[in-house]
């Protein structure tokens, strides 16, 4: 590894060099960002990395830093990290579904690892680092790329040589790896961790929810606790053996955990990068790019954009008074209008949800066992009706029931697109019958929350047949030599665990157990004539227990009933 890493650092030696500068001014400020020190007063980049390939097989990465907050300076706010100002002034660019899949990482790792203690800061940090948080929020509504994100070729051209582990099946490269997808993954290393965040059945390294589940499971791994710097510090390090990588990473934690706002998809900023990420369309279209450095902020780039630098101070030695233009966002310049005073414009302000609202009527609904067809989703809208973006939702399943969202949770969080609206995952019944509550709640004062009600019925047959048509006959006071077998269906599909009764009866019109026939036994040997909890298998078929014959000879019906109204009735004959 020492070959490997002293070959990174001499491709990125000017990078490296930006970033201590910028780290050292973090580390004497205390800014937002500040590097945490040990006990020893060393760097917790002196950290061991874990043994085993990193996750990404140290590829390039972002090495863009947080901006600094610097109290006194003229123009920069004096309010300390954590503060109203500060939290304002960490837009931390994180588009609205991107930051739902942090989130909803957190939330189920909270429920199956909770003594991990994972924030989603810090899969926002990482997914900020890898991939500018999706390429700025680059997702379809189902959290997928709209284009591949491909590292480097691995080839051990100034990072790792990893030889192909997938065909080209991630990464369209059969000769060797490349990492893959938002949280940058390599092949082999997806092949373990991967997940199904979003429910859809699907572990896709491209999608932002699967990505950011499988890095939230990783970070965890070896029962870490991620509240314990050691354990925090070892789990970055798996993701990039690199302590540069380390720095940032941690840079960017710090500042999202002292406030993080997010930004509408397509207006955040893409940090600069050590080796930009291929946004091909294809994975064998673009070749990635050389590691570089980045450029000053006053040149003009091609590559990854980078935030606004501040226009040139009139009072800085080397500059004239009224020789700088005020900047577009974007490019370009303005020019002052008519009568136009120079005073900043007040900027309009932000639409407030002051409702929640269902966006559908129809019944939430499932059998036992299965998914529901429905899924809850709300809008929010303003006091003039209208929708309002980037309202954080949350769904709440409320009652007494065994139903789950298909993330194996009872809580989700979702964030209102331009639409205003959001949406519940999909939700799974368990086996537990009754009605329960779905409840949406917009996390925004004085809204309040809306209720859909939800309901799971029983597993139903409608029909009920015997497996074999041998004749149920036995001698008095002996058990009958054929087993009673039969098959639930329902609409010609096999009816699984459904809940089946049986009783042994006088005649088709008197549902009366006769009082000397056949009969049922149970634990301590005593005759029984209904059997109430029986349940098919997952095929649908139930074998009953050993039937007995009385000493009164006879004949006699069993009768077999389903949830649902599917009946059978069998003639037993003793003689």
């Amino acid at each position: 590894m020492a070959a490997l890493f002293g070959s990174r650092l001499r491709k990125g030696a000017t990078t490296t060099a930006v970033a201590a500068v910028a780290i050292a001014a973090l580390s004497a400020s205390q800014a937002p960002g500040a590097l945490p020190v040990d006990a020893g007063g060393s760097h917790a980049a002196d950290v061991t990395p874990p043994p085993g390939t990193p996750v990404s097989g140290n590829s390039s990465y972002y090495t863009e830093l947080p901006p600094l907050t610097t109290p006194d300076k003229p123009g920069t706010s004096v309010d300390l990290p954590g503060t109203g100002t500060a939290v304002a002034a960490a837009e931390a660019d994180i588009p609205a579904t991107v930051l739902s899949a942090y989130q909803r990482a957190e939330q189920t790792v909270a429920e199956t690892r909770p003594g991990c203690n994972l924030p989603w800061q810090l899969l926002a940090a990482i997914g900020k680092v890898e991939s500018g948080h999706a390429r700025d929020g680059q997702v379809d509504d189902n959290g997928t790329t709209l284009a591949p994100i491909l590292g480097p070729v691995l080839n051990g051209v100034g990072f790792a040589n990893i030889s192909d582990t997938d065909n080209g099946e991630f990464d369209g490269d059969a000769k060797h790896d490349r990492a893959v997808g938002p949280m940058q993954f390599i092949p082999s290393t997806w092949r373990t961790w991967g997940k199904d965040g979003n429910g859809d059945g699907v572990k896709d390294p491209n999608n932002i929810f699967d990505a950011a589940l499988a890095a939230a499971y990783y970070l965890c791994a070896g029962q870490r606790d991620l509240s314990i710097d050691e354990d925090l510090h070892r789990a970055i390090l798996g993701y990039n053996h690199s302590r540069e990588y380390l720095n940032t990473v941690l840079s960017w934690f710090q500042y999202y955990k002292k406030g993080a706002y997010e930004t509408p998809v397509g207006t955040g900023t893409v940090p600069v990068s050590t080796g930009p990420l291929s946004p091909s369309a294809s994975p064998t279209v673009t070749a990635p790019s050389t590691p570089g450095t980045p450029k000053p902020s006053g040149s003009p780039s091609t590559g990854p954009k980078t935030s606004p630098s501040p226009s040139p101070s009139p009072d800085k030695p080397g500059t004239s008074p009224g020789t700088s233009k005020p900047t577009r966002p974007g490019g370009g310049t303005t020019s002052p209008s008519p009568g136009d005073s120079g005073s900043p414009t007040t900027p309009a302000p932000k639409p407030v949800a002051t409702r929640i609202e269902k966006t559908g009527t129809a019944p939430l609904t499932a059998v036992a066992g299965s998914r529901f067809a429905q899924q809850a989703a709300v809008r929010t809208v303003d006091a003039a009706g209208k929708p309002v973006a980037k309202t954080v939702v949350r769904f709440e399943i409320v009652g007494d029931t065994d139903a789950r969202f298909v993330t194996g949770l009872t809580t989700s969080v979702d964030v209102t697109g331009v639409t205003g609206t959001a949406s519940a995952p999909a939700l799974q019944a368990g086996e537990r019958t009754g009605d329960f509550t779905i409840r949406a709640t917009a996390v925004v004062p004085g809204v309040a929350p809306v209720d859909f009600a939800a309901s799971v019925t029983a597993r139903r047959a409608d029909a009920l047949a015997r497996t074999t048509t041998q004749e149920l006959t036995a001698a008095p006071g002996t058990e009958f030599a054929s087993p009673v077998e039969v098959k639930a269906t329902y609409q010609g599909a096999a009816a699984g665990q459904v809940a089946v009764s049986a009783a042994v009866i006088t005649s088709a019109t008197d549902a009366t157990a006769p009082a000397a026939g056949p009969y049922f036994k149970d634990a301590n040997g005593a005759a029984l004539r209904t059997l109430t909890e029986l349940r098919t298998d997952a095929d649908g078929v139930l074998r009953l227990p050993g039937l007995y014959a009385a000493d009164a000879a006879g004949t006699y019906l069993l009768r077999l009933e389903t949830e649902g109204g599917a009946t059978l009735t069998i003639e037993l004959k003793v003689a």
